[in-house]
């Protein structure tokens, strides 16, 4: 079972400037979506990020909500919250994979999301799951998607010094040297 297997936590990231998150939840299972977004607050609140929280009707939903927030809003990152539990039709594999990919090609577009959606045989895996103080897996995705959010602002501030240089760091103002002597 995994809930007796020893897994590595890294340390949770420090920030130097505010971080804010969207976490974007599910609350199609009430009870399940609870224990997720009390893991997922807790980790947050222990990074002091701040969050918002909005509720999409089901997993399907959840990566195009994070999609439009990316385009209309200044949040740092996401995290996507939810549970899906098999049925008797092929809809469970539907959902998992496509709510699952589509998070997957947003992250890979730069985003930093840390995906939480549980997809479970039965309700009692998902119980498991989603209590935090079991697996808490949705402080898991929220500390997947702090993990992201300094990996990006780590890498934002370095310049390759190859090819174009950044907007803004094009141009030298009258006076200003360029490293290399030239004014």
């Amino acid at each position: 079972m995994a809930s007796s297997e020893d897994h590595t936590v890294l340390p949770r990231p420090v920030f130097d400037r505010p971080v804010k998150v969207l976490i974007v939840l599910s609350p199609y299972y009430s009870d399940i979506a609870k224990g997720l977004l009390e893991g997922a607050k807790a980790e947050l609140e222990a990074a002091g990020a701040d969050y918002d929280v909005v509720e999409m009707p089901g997993a399907l939903e959840i990566p195009t909500a994070i999609g439009i927030s990316d385009r209309r809003s200044n949040f740092d990152g996401y995290v996507a919250l939810g549970c899906v539990i098999r049925g008797e039709t092929t809809h469970y594999e539907t959902v998992c994979n496509d709510s699952s990919r589509a998070l997957q090609l947003l992250g890979l577009q730069g985003l930093c999301i840390g995906n939480g959606i549980l997809t479970v045989e039965n309700k009692a895996q998902a119980e498991v799951r989603a209590d935090p103080a079991g697996q808490n897996k949705g402080g898991g995705a929220a500390a997947a998607a702090l993990h992201l959010i300094a990996l990006a602002r780590k890498w934002a501030q370095t310049s390759k010094g190859i090819g174009f240089k950044p907007r803004g760091e094009d141009t030298l103002l009258a006076g200003e040297s360029d490293g290399n002597g030239i004014a």
